[in-house]
């Protein structure tokens, strides 16, 4: 028999879905320029490519305090409709310094910890609601479509962005164009706050939230598997973080790309991710995510050095659909089987301990190509040595995979994950919806608002 959904139920799932779509252009049109604004604006290529890495790392530490600040609150929604508010805000620098045609670093770097701070304290908060709102049978088609609406928002907002600046650089407007382009991302983000805010929050539910604490979290890491699988991410992390920071000042600078040739490598590489997600589903399904996470943690030894090879652009966008395709492999292995060797409840707290590792060791990373990239004196051979350092450390962080196996069977197929950041050199930085991991039987279902045909 089919279930109905109530009117409730079908104003929440609209709103969620709406607040993907708001959110994701936020993305692709402000977060992924910030780099490149910063070399505009004339703080160099270090400042650029740590501005896109550290800051990450204020984000996962005030995550661990969204347990305590949902409890004081008393309200998931609350929480997350404030950060994504003040997240919002942190464009305001950006956009003030792109009118002015001038900003300092130290508001730089305040606007993108605030982003990433406000940012990330929104996600274990935003996955335990979102569990509550989704009825299970319709989780799967449900989230498939919010996934679908949330990607072409982004690769559009990406698009339209990339092409406004190269506008600007014509016009000899560059830096206006970037506050045009900022402000269009806070507006996105103050919609997406007011789709959130329409949500609906079960009462007495904030109070389930758990504190985030080691004890609470080791024994989900205890299994043999789990902790091999950590440890070459964080470790390959690192060693990718060398390099990768470096991609947008060397495609802008030494390349001397244009906005629009820079803004279709990095959709690429996303789209490239897109496209292969869907069969690395069912290659993890059939020979479980070790097979498919030794393939892209292969694939992505050498793809630094290949920027050197040549700067033709047809080229170039050949390494970055490699790029794309590789780190889809390594990323969606990784999450799977880390997070389905976990059980549904630690699955939150897991999710931020795993953040704050992952944003140290890309935090790290970044310092060290940094210290490296000076110490070269900052020119051309230093983007060559860096790419071939950071390709050294990636293959010598494959033996951890050794001796993985999979805990249990995994459901990639019905695995989504969200976009939190657009990377010119990977395509993505993606984060697991939660309530995707929870498999259960499909259920016949009436369709979701805004959702077309099923199929067949």
């Amino acid at each position: 028999m089919k279930k109905r959904l109530s009117t409730k139920q079908r104003r929440d799932l609209r709103a969620i879905v709406m607040d993907g779509g708001f959110f994701s252009g936020m993305v692709g049109t402000g977060e992924s320029y910030i780099p490149a604004f910063a070399l505009a604006v004339g703080l160099g290529d270090v400042v650029s490519g740590l501005i896109a890495t550290v800051p990450m790392l204020a984000g996962a530490l005030l995550q661990l305090a969204t347990p305590f600040a949902v409890a004081r609150l008393g309200s998931y929604r609350r929480w997350v409709v404030g950060c994504a508010c003040l997240q919002a805000a942190s464009f305001v620098p950006l956009v003030v310094g792109g009118l002015r045609g001038d900003l300092s670093l130290g508001w730089v770097v305040a606007a993108t910890v605030g982003y990433w701070g406000f940012g990330m304290a929104t996600g274990p908060a935003w996955n335990a609601w979102i569990t509550s709102l989704v009825p299970e049978a319709v989780r799967a088609r449900f989230f498939a479509h919010r996934t679908r609406v949330a990607q072409g928002s982004l690769v559009a907002a990406l698009l339209g962005a990339g092409l406004l600046l190269e506008l600007g650089r014509r016009l000899e407007h560059e830096l206006l164009f970037f506050a045009l382009i900022f402000a269009a991302a806070l507006v996105l983000r103050l919609l997406s706050a007011s789709q959130l805010h329409r949500q609906s929050e079960e009462d007495g539910l904030a109070a389930r939230h758990a504190a985030i604490t080691p004890a609470r979290a080791a024994p989900a890491f205890a299994k043999r598997g789990t902790r091999r699988m950590l440890a070459y991410l964080i470790a390959m992390m690192a060693a990718t973080n060398i390099a990768a920071p470096f991609f947008t000042p060397y495609m802008l600078g030494p390349l001397g790309l244009s906005y629009g040739r820079f803004m279709t490598l990095t959709a690429v590489a996303f789209v490239a991710r897109l496209l292969v997600l869907p069969y690395l589903g069912r290659l993890v399904e059939r020979r479980g995510p070790r097979f498919a996470l030794t393939l892209g943690a292969v694939a992505i030894v050498p793809i630094p050095p290949l920027w050197l090879v040549s700067d033709h652009f047809v080229y170039l966008i050949g390494v970055q659909m490699l790029a794309g395709f590789a780190w889809a492999a390594v990323e969606l292995s990784t999450l799977l089987a880390i997070f389905e060797s976990v059980e549904d409840a630690a699955r939150t707290r897991v999710l931020s301990i795993f953040n704050l590792l992952n944003a140290a060791a890309i935090a790290g990373g970044a310092l060290l190509g940094s210290w490296v990239f000076l110490r070269l004196e900052a020119d051309l051979p230093a983007y060559g040595a860096l790419f071939v350092i950071s390709s050294i450390a990636r293959l010598l962080v494959l033996p951890l995979l050794w001796g993985m196996r999979s805990e249990r069977p995994l459901h990639a197929e019905e695995f989504h994950m969200r976009t939190v950041a657009v990377r010119p050199s990977a395509g993505a930085v993606q984060r697991p919806i939660l309530p995707t991991l929870e498999h259960t039987e499909p259920e016949e279902e009436p369709r979701e608002p805004g959702e077309g045909p099923r199929d067949a």
